[in-house]
């Protein structure tokens, strides 16, 4: 069996597993009887669906079920959803009026999901990054969505290790607190050369009908031109204020289904 195969074998076998719980929490020989493989098989394959996130052991018993990434990953899914097609006008403007490209992302677990962008008319930009998935310390969006989290997830995220990703990357968590509180002071963060040598970006945090925040807006470019000097200033403002219309244009969403739903 070639590796590419084998890899595709273990992807099936892992979602065998997840199905499995899917019905009920169960132990390995349970689990393996649902999912109708070998014991051996299903007990390596719940060890990696919890190093992921996806399944869990349940405390004090040997017993398994899904984990909270799960839900997650589903709730990400379905505000991805519903939040490309009410934010996308706003990026438009956004990236108009900036002059480079604007996206939107939102937050999975430690990382931030890049669910769509608007590029810039200029020939030479930044690639689109709709699909990804990146480290929260690394990128202006992960800043601004931890600036808002409880310090209890903060605490949890900047105890684990944290990647570098240019010499520019900050990941000493002193610092990346301070950082923190300059997001909330400010309402924006910048990053600058740290995701990749020669890009800059600045995102502001979006919020729901009940204050979380639920994703991020970004402006990014090249560094050698973005920001142009003495715009620094103007283009945060032009993300937090699409930030706050974007957010504005959720609680309206909902206002207008729970009026349709009453009626």
């Amino acid at each position: 069996m070639t590796s590419a195969m084998s890899r595709i074998h273990s992807i099936e076998r892992a979602f065998a597993v997840l199905g499995a719980l899917m019905t009920g929490p169960g132990g390995v020989t349970e689990v393996a009887e649902r999912a109708g493989l070998p014991k051996s098989t299903t007990a390596r394959l719940l060890a990696a669906l919890v190093t992921e996130g996806v399944a869990e052991q349940i405390p004090g018993e040997r017993r398994y079920r899904l984990g909270a990434r799960i839900a997650t990953l589903a709730s990400g899914m379905r505000a991805a959803g519903s939040l490309v097609p009410l934010a996308r006008p706003h990026l438009v403007d956004l990236a108009t009026a900036a002059g480079e490209a604007a996206g939107l992302s939102i937050p999975d677990g430690g990382l931030m999901h890049y669910v769509d962008q608007v590029d810039s008319p200029h020939p030479v930009g930044v690639r689109d990054w709709t699909g990804t998935r990146l480290p929260m310390h690394a990128v202006s969006a992960g800043l601004v969505v931890l600036a808002h989290a409880s310090p209890t997830d903060v605490d949890r995220y900047l105890a684990r290790p944290l990647e570098r990703f240019t010499p520019a990357t900050v990941i000493d968590p002193a610092l990346i607190r301070e950082r923190l509180r300059l997001a909330q002071r400010d309402g924006c963060a910048w990053t600058r050369d740290e995701l990749a040598e020669g890009i800059t970006s600045v995102a502001a945090a979006i919020a729901d009908e009940r204050g979380e925040v639920v994703a991020a807006v970004h402006v990014h470019g090249p560094s050698y031109r973005f920001p142009a000097p003495g715009a620094e200033t103007a283009v945060a403002a032009q993300v937090v204020a699409t930030a706050a219309r974007i957010s504005g244009v959720i609680r309206q969403s909902v206002g207008a289904r729970a009026a349709a739903s009453t009626e």
